[in-house]
């Protein structure tokens, strides 16, 4: 992995950063409508998965079928949405999102259907605590 990474800043604004797996960051969506989490490898000047070497993408896979388990675990749902897409940021990262058939935009994709409703402080350490909890004892 590059020292020189960094979170491109439309990440750093939109999400929260809560956790390190070996490959990815874990940011949290700042949008309590669903719960958003995106995985960003660690790696420099990436923007597709195919840039990765091929352990990399092994490894990248694995975090997110993880963070998936993870996740559906916790909040129990409907379904896994997890997509790449990065016509906006250009730095590679997955999307996993939790649906629920009862959610504001179930069936539909969320992508710019609703406008975000940022977590509170204390939400934040909520959902922070559960999820960093949850992935501490899956990779241990």
């Amino acid at each position: 992995m590059s020292t020189e990474f960094q979170l491109h800043d439309m990440l750093i604004k939109d999400c929260i950063d809560i956790f390190e797996l070996p490959l990815c960051k874990v940011l949290l969506m700042n949008d309590k409508q669903y719960p958003w989490f995106i995985l960003v490898p660690k790696v420099s000047n990436i923007v597709d998965i195919y840039e990765l070497e091929w352990e990399q993408q092994t490894q990248f896979l694995n975090e997110s079928s993880l963070l998936s388990e993870v996740l559906m675990g916790i909040y129990k749902g409907t379904k896994m949405n997890v997509g790449a897409l990065g016509n906006l940021c250009p730095q590679l990262h997955i999307h996993h999102i939790v649906r629920f058939q009862d959610d504001v935009a179930w069936p539909k994709p969320i992508w710019g259907l609703l406008p975000p409703i940022p977590y509170a402080d204390d939400e934040i350490e909520k959902v922070k605590n559960s999820v960093c909890t949850a992935l501490n004892k899956a990779t241990s």
